[in-house]
């Protein structure tokens, strides 16, 4: 039998207007390098989306995403490049 870790962290991104807290999850029963993403709007709103390893880069899976998440990308691939050098 396979173990595989769950694992979950936080990082404060610039994103937008300003700092922004984005939790990571990896859940340990996906078949695919992904890791689910959310943060909250300006609003309170829950954001959910998801970030895919394609090629070596960590990418944003979901399309119709607010700006300033598509802009914070190179920032959340870096988020999740650091955790994975910890594993």
């Amino acid at each position: 039998m396979l173990f595989r870790k769950n694992i979950q962290f936080s990082r404060l991104i610039k994103a937008g207007a300003g700092l922004k807290e984005f939790n990571f999850r990896k859940p340990n029963s996906a078949d695919e390098e992904m890791y689910e993403v959310d943060v909250s709007d300006e609003k309170g709103n829950r954001i959910s989306f998801r970030m895919i390893l394609n090629q070596e880069q960590w990418r944003l899976q979901d399309g119709l995403l607010p700006a300033w998440i598509s802009a914070a990308e190179p920032f959340l691939q870096e988020a999740i490049g650091e955790q994975e050098k910890v594993l």
